[in-house]
């Protein structure tokens, strides 16, 4: 990774300490993938203006590089105008400004973050982990992206379609979660699991525990029980040899014609398309918004 400015000059942050870069704007002329960290007032988020050094910069980088915004960083992409007719995300505590400014954009203010292939945004700083994550799977595979995730002791796996704002109280002395059931159903993904074996698990009632759940995660069980089977399904078309109908079963999908349902339903391939297109390192999944 290297750190760009406009002239190449330090930029002092709103936490009070300044980042000195090693390029100035040129950087991205060659530069493969930009990404843009959160803004904190300034012109793109007052009246949706950039310098035109930036301006001019970021529009000439999207003509060979993959855009990247972090939280209000979508502003800034907003401003270059490089998010007009695109659907794009940015933290929800903003969203009314995002709006009124840039009404050209399809903001989704309700996700974790947004793939439009080349351009990619998230929400808040948490969501922007998720994105990057996201991104390191796009390029490396699950099996890359899972040890990235250990490595830094975050989920490897949040859609960009979870909720990105969940009110929830806090929890009542002695309060039991879903978070034991969950890591029960990861190691039986090849069982077929339903609403009421995750409740029975849990010991609460299918509606308690439905509740819960969505308090605790953003999803519903099932929901979530899907995303963690097309997490298992792309490891194994990744890193094994197994026959689609094997990765199938393993997965917990039952058979190869459901698996390509849901694949395709998630980031648009057929199982066997996403393994030879994996292998000869041409993936680019979409994550559903």
């Amino acid at each position: 990774m290297r750190v760009a400015t406009l002239d190449g000059g330090p930029v002092r942050t709103s936490a009070g300490y300044s980042v000195i870069p090693e390029h100035d704007a040129s950087l991205l002329e060659s530069a493969g993938t930009v990404v843009v960290p959160g803004v904190y007032g300034g012109p793109a988020m007052t009246d949706g203006t950039l310098p035109d050094g930036l301006a001019g910069a970021l529009r000439a980088a999207a003509g060979h590089a993959r855009l990247v915004s972090i939280c209000t960083g979508a502003f800034v992409l907003a401003a270059a105008g490089l998010l007009d007719g695109r659907p794009a995300t940015t933290h929800w505590m903003h969203a009314e400004a995002f709006r009124g400014l840039f009404p050209a954009v399809r903001l989704d203010p309700g996700v974790l973050f947004v793939d439009d292939g080349d351009v990619l945004t998230s929400a808040g700083n948490a969501a922007g982990i998720d994105l990057l994550l996201h991104l390191v799977r796009r390029d490396h595979g699950c099996e890359v992206a899972n040890r990235v995730a250990r490595r830094n002791v975050v989920a490897p796996w949040r859609e960009g379609g979870q909720a990105q704002f969940v009110e929830r109280p806090l929890p009542e002395a002695g309060d039991v979660g879903t978070a034991a059931t969950r890591a029960w159903a990861v190691e039986r993904l090849a069982e077929p699991l339903t609403l009421a074996d995750l409740a029975a698990h849990a010991r609460m009632s299918v509606r308690t525990f439905t509740r819960r759940f969505r308090d605790e995660t953003g999803l519903s069980p099932l929901r979530w029980l899907a995303g963690q089977r097309i997490a298992l399904a792309r490891q194994l078309l990744e890193s094994t040899d197994a026959p689609i109908d094997r990765v199938a079963t393993e997965a917990g999908f039952g058979t190869p014609a459901s698996l390509r349902q849901h694949l395709r339903a998630t980031i648009g391939v057929a199982p066997g398309t996403y393994r030879r297109s994996y292998r000869g390192g041409g993936v680019t999944g979409h994550s559903p918004v």
